[in-house]
């Protein structure tokens, strides 16, 4: 039985450069190589590094609501709680609140891997999660748009969901269907 559910941010809660050119644009315009973004982008992830408000607004204003997995989350709100499990740049995650893009609703756990300073797929961020939740691993659902993700929870005991990010209206209903037959 479903008595949490975590959600993923960027890519599932909302549209993030999944399936589009964003990311390409973004580092084009900022000249940002594969090489530099691969080193600094885990410190980001842990608070171990700023990143300056110009780029952070560059990224957030890339991001859109997913209007899809509202009334998913809103459904699955009225029988269990909800949180977020997120890998996020510091800054970010206020940013995002700021540009309202989020759906209108009480998380009851927020886990910004900026502010914790572990990062997923770490299994200590799943282990931390697990004890906001109050609630046993394998009662504990995942929507989440990484496979590599999915699978450090599924390690971790969780049930799991694997959102395509590519096509959100399919996967939500999917999730939604999901849900109908626990």
């Amino acid at each position: 039985m479903i008595k949490f559910v975590y959600f993923d941010l960027g890519g599932v809660v909302i549209r993030d450069f999944s399936g589009t050119d964003n990311w390409v644009e973004l580092k084009n315009e900022r000249g940002i190589t594969d090489d530099y973004w691969d080193k600094f982008e885990p410190e980001l992830c842990v608070g171990k590094q700023k990143i300056d408000n110009d780029l952070l607004n560059a990224f957030v204003s890339r991001f859109e609501k997913n209007p899809s997995i509202w009334p998913v989350i809103d459904k699955i709100h009225k029988s269990c709680k909800i949180g977020l499990l997120t890998n996020m740049y510091p800054g970010m995650f206020k940013a995002i609140q700021n540009a309202k893009i989020l759906p209108d609703v009480a998380w009851s756990v927020i886990i910004d891997s900026s502010v914790e300073g572990i990062a997923k797929p770490d299994s200590e961020i799943f282990k931390l999660a697990e004890e906001k939740a109050q609630v046993k691993g394998q009662e504990i659902l995942f929507v989440e748009n990484s496979p590599g993700h999915v699978q450090a929870a599924k390690s971790f005991g969780w049930q799991t969901f694997l959102y395509d990010s590519a096509h959100p209206a399919d996967s939500s209903q999917k999730l939604s269907l999901l849900l109908e037959t626990e």
